[in-house]
């Protein structure tokens, strides 16, 4: 076995996709586009100031200690999952460990007998993972190809089947969004259908007061499960899943990563809770980020780009080397950001992936269109 692990190193190396974790980055003042902290929340000491001002600390807050099923601290998680019931219009709520736990747990428990789960190309591998676990059948649509989910819904329904639609709203990798009323049309033409839709790099900037965009839509009451994460825009850890109480119920009985997870510490849920009301409030901080990802916008369309002006804009290489070195290069210059490679991406699309975040300024922008001016002009030539 340790002559395949030093086989697969070695032709890792040898593609340009060999992996290894950043050293710390310190308290040095960079330009980070590596981050998914979109509102900030994660770099602003006044926020954590202020919450450890009003918490009082009880026994067993730094952890659960046991699953939610066995644990007996329950109180941080009721009431903040009741908050988010609230915001997101009496549907109920369920916290997991993380989006992978959610995802993994949720996709899978819901790949039951006589499903099919149709699935966006470009979905995390966390909902992979959760396909494959399922063992149900599935098929990939076209990245937001509606027509194409369309065809392949009409099969499923004419052979028997139910589909699992499964789709993310602002996709982790492009910053492109889904067409969420699309979605849902397909949907409601299946008979005994689901929709299922990840908004992890949604929630907190996209939608009214950062709800995301599913809650936005005119069609989300078609949306059957709404997943958010807590450790991006909101500067926490953790997920939630929005459904109705049956669902819910379903999941708290069949999604295992939930069962069989140690619960994360009430100290965390307590934060969580506090952040996600500052959030929806930050509308001022949703604008700036728009203003700033139509300039990056601007900026990266002068050499070939042609993305959304999202929080999330890539500029493909197509060559895994080539990230690695335009990576240094951008380092080179004090602004940190990070290649992303096959698999994340599938083969050909590898690229430098800029993510913005509300604590830079309008200079930080200005100053890697500079360096790009420097850089990317270089690597055209």
């Amino acid at each position: 076995m340790k002559e395949i692990i030093k086989e697969t190193l070695a032709s890792l190396t040898d593609s340009g996709n060999l992996r290894s974790i950043p050293a710390d980055g310190g308290y040095l003042r960079r330009i980070d586009l590596t981050s998914n902290d979109y509102l900030g929340i994660a770099s602003r000491n006044d926020l954590a100031e202020e919450f450890f001002a009003d918490f009082v600390p009880s026994g067993g807050a730094m952890s659960a200690s046991a699953s939610r099923l066995l644990a007996r601290r329950q109180r941080a998680f009721s009431d903040f999952e009741a908050d988010l019931s609230d915001a997101y219009g009496g549907r109920s709520a369920l916290i997991f460990n993380s989006g992978y736990h959610a995802n993994t747990g949720l996709v899978s428990a819901l790949s039951m007998k006589g499903t099919i789960v149709l699935a966006d190309k470009l979905v995390h591998a966390s909902i992979i993972d959760g396909i494959r676990l399922g063992g149900a059948p599935f098929e990939r649509f076209r990245h937001n190809d509606i027509s194409h989910l369309s065809r392949l819904a009409r099969k499923a329904v004419d052979n028997g089947l139910k589909p699992l639609i499964v789709a993310e709203s602002v996709y982790s990798m492009d910053g492109d969004r889904a067409d969420i009323e699309g979605l849902a049309e397909v949907k409601r033409a299946c008979p005994g259908a689901m929709l299922y839709v990840d908004e992890a790099h949604a929630v907190g900037v996209e939608g009214d007061a950062g709800r995301g965009l599913c809650f936005s839509s005119k069609a989300y009451k078609d949306v059957d499960v709404v997943i958010g994460t807590l450790g991006k825009a909101l500067g926490s850890a953790g997920a939630f899943a929005i459904m109705d109480d049956d669902v819910r119920r379903f999941a708290v009985n069949k999604a295992r990563s939930f069962i069989f997870s140690t619960a994360l510490p009430p100290l965390n849920i307590e934060w969580s809770r506090f952040v996600f009301g500052k959030a929806m409030g930050m509308n001022s901080e949703r604008e700036h980020l728009k203003r700033l990802a139509a300039r990056l916008a601007e900026i990266l369309s002068h050499y070939g780009a042609s993305g959304e002006a999202s929080h999330i804009q890539p500029y493909i290489t197509g060559d895994p080397k080539k990230a690695v070195a335009l990576s240094r290069a951008f380092a080179d210059e004090g602004i940190d950001v990070l290649p992303i490679r096959t698999p994340t991406v599938p083969p050909g699309t590898d690229r430098l992936r800029q993510s913005l975040s509300a604590a830079l300024t309008t200079d930080d922008i200005e100053r890697f269109g500079e360096a790009c001016d420097k850089i990317l002009n270089s690597d055209r030539k």
